[in-house]
């Protein structure tokens, strides 16, 4: 697990700026990546007549390929190196996701799913790792906003470049291939500050999934939430009445308000008693958002401008509780509540596809804003909960 540098009075102040912008850099087309794929793959397997269920599923598979990948990220960094793996998995990445384009039987879409999304959980996680071991502790929450926004601006950015090159020929899949390659060069350049991942944590992987439960079901709301939303958004709104390129920038405006957000919400939780408080707001605004979604559709301005505060909520779940986790836990313990954070939100991308699509396919197009207010509910139900009995806990 990484730990920060220390000198003889503590943890180092020293920030690692070529470790960051390699961690940074490889965050980014992780973002980019999802943030066209996702849709690209959705709009293509409706237009061949895949129905929403089986298009949820296979966009499920995300989800199944990150918590197969998680066990082994760590074992291949400690034998490989940080640098090194992360170069291995962004090549896998860029292969697989040209695969799409030429294969074209849907059921092979499934391991090629597998492939694609194992390769960019990986780099996912050994970014973090990365970025924990380049961060000095007085600084970690400011580093953190930084990360969030960079990855917040990459799914930004990746609807933004399918608005433009559409969902035909090969052009969008050699673009995300292309960004996807990008990210190994500031990688090389900083291969010589890998992130040590030696220490072994004090409890099983699994008792940290319900460790710290408002911070893990944050990541898990926040997961189903934005794969779901990137994945069937898209084709709510072509069926409310919008045209394809409007559909693509309202999840650009979404993404926007990642962006905007990331970094205020990151510095008010470092300045909060208890980080759950700003959780449970952000639900209850989410929750709020998705009842209205419906109501919303009626004109694109309306639902753009509600989309860009709904979705910096969205994410800031993610944010905040991150740094819920850590001002609970230290050290191995943190890293592994971390991988167990990231399980949950690999969890989340499974069951968020599947039930929106599902949905969908039960109650119709507003089956899918249904769905979303279930699972900001049920976070609701549980951080107020956490409140109320847990009151004096942070």
């Amino acid at each position: 697990m990484t730990q920060p540098e220390c000198g003889p009075s503590g943890p180092a102040e020293h920030i690692h700026w070529p470790a960051l912008i390699a961690a940074f850099s490889a965050v980014a087309a992780v973002g980019i990546a999802l943030g066209l794929g996702l849709p690209l793959l959705a709009l293509i397997m409706e237009k061949r007549g895949i129905p929403p269920t089986l298009i949820g599923v296979n966009s499920a598979m995300a989800g199944i390929a990150a918590m197969a990948a998680a066990p082994f990220t760590t074992r291949l960094a400690h034998a490989l190196g940080t640098s090194t793996t992360m170069i291995v998995t962004i090549l896998f990445a860029a292969v697989s996701s040209l695969g799409f384009y030429y294969v074209e039987n849907f059921w092979l879409w499934f391991p090629l799913r597998l492939v694609f999304h194992g390769a960019i959980t990986m780099v996912f996680i050994l970014s973090e790792f990365w970025i924990n071991a380049a961060a000095p502790p007085r600084r970690r929450g400011l580093v953190l906003g930084i990360y969030a926004t960079v990855l917040s601006l990459g799914f930004a950015m990746g609807p933004l470049l399918f608005s433009a090159l559409g969902s035909e020929g090969a052009l969008p899949f050699v673009t995300g291939a292309a960004i996807i390659l990008v990210a190994a060069v500031p990688i090389l350049f900083a291969r010589h500050e890998n992130a040590a991942i030696d220490q072994k944590p004090e409890r099983h992987f699994l008792r940290y999934v319900f460790l710290v439960p408002t911070a893990t079901a944050a990541a898990f709301i926040f997961g189903a939430v934005e794969v779901g939303g990137l994945s069937l958004l898209p084709i709510y709104a072509t069926r409310a009445g919008f045209t394809e390129p409007q559909a693509a920038l309202l999840l650009t405006m979404m993404g926007l308000g990642n962006v905007v957000f990331q970094i205020p919400l990151g510095m008010l939780s470092d300045h909060l008693k208890d980080r759950r408080r700003l959780l449970t707001g952000m639900a209850f605004i989410g929750f709020a958002g998705a009842l209205a979604l419906p109501v919303l559709a009626q004109g694109w301005l309306t639902m753009a401008a509600v989309l860009l505060f709904w979705g910096g909520c969205v994410a800031g779940l993610y944010t905040v509780g991150l740094s819920h986790l850590g001002s609970r836990l230290h050290g191995a313990d943190l890293a592994a509540a971390n991988a167990a954070f990231i399980f949950c939100y690999a969890v989340g991308t499974v069951a968020g596809p599947q039930a929106m699509g599902a949905a969908m396919d039960v109650a119709g197009n507003d089956g899918f804003a249904w769905a979303i207010a279930c699972f900001f509910g049920s976070y609701l139900l549980l951080s107020l909960g956490r409140m109320v009995f847990r009151p004096k806990r942070t």
